[in-house]
């Protein structure tokens, strides 16, 4: 396995969503939570997200579309979610995966990452083409794109929204974009650190 592999997951609680505001932690399901050092959501930069352009969807749709997810996943409590905090970031964590949301005013468009691998240091040269080199092969990435974030250190996959859509196709869509970043964490990962520590082990897929 790929050393240095960070504690993204080691934030439990005793439920199994923690909506993350910055650097606060809010239990939605009124459980006690872990204090633990609030990671920002992972910005968005020029070229690296594979929804490029100006969108049309406003902040009141883009905390809806959060809120609905957020609120898709808190069992059944009936507990409300702010959805975005007043930076236009939230995020949470589900069964011990983490999602981030972004809203980019500027641009008009809600992106969602799912975190696959965060560093404690930069990775090594090769890691992040093995990444980018999965999904031009075809792995399933649940819809989004390999995006690796220098200053998070974390390999996401990531998907952005430029209009509405309905609550329950965008919950569908990020569903699937988290399992897929559960299986980039543990098989894809492995075959990554094959390719950049035992090349020669590797065989043509």
């Amino acid at each position: 396995m790929i050393p240095d592999r960070k504690g993204a997951r080691s934030r439990r609680v005793s439920s199994s969503l923690t909506v993350l505001l910055g650097a606060s932690l809010l239990c939605l399901s009124g459980v006690a939570c872990r204090a633990a050092p609030g990671k920002a959501p992972p910005k968005e930069k020029p070229g690296e997200n594979h929804q490029q352009g100006q969108g049309t969807m406003t902040r009141d749709v883009a905390v809806r579309l959060a809120r609905a997810y957020l609120e898709a996943h808190s069992q059944g409590q009936g507990m409300k979610s702010p959805g975005l905090n007043d930076k236009n970031l939230g995020g949470a964590e589900i069964d011990g995966q983490t999602l981030y949301f972004e809203y980019l005013p500027e641009r008009k468009v809600l992106t969602c990452h799912a975190l696959v691998y965060r560093f404690h240091k930069p990775p090594r040269p090769g890691v992040v083409e093995g990444f980018q080199a999965e999904q031009r092969e075809g792995t399933d990435a649940g819809g989004g794109q390999v995006e690796y974030q220098t200053e998070n250190q974390g390999v996401f996959l990531s998907r952005t929204y430029l209009a509405a859509i309905p609550d329950a196709e965008f919950v569908k869509d990020l569903d699937r974009l988290l399992k897929a970043s559960r299986i980039w964490g543990k098989e894809v990962l492995d075959r990554v650190a094959s390719r950049v520590f035992h090349p020669e082990e590797l065989k043509p897929r």
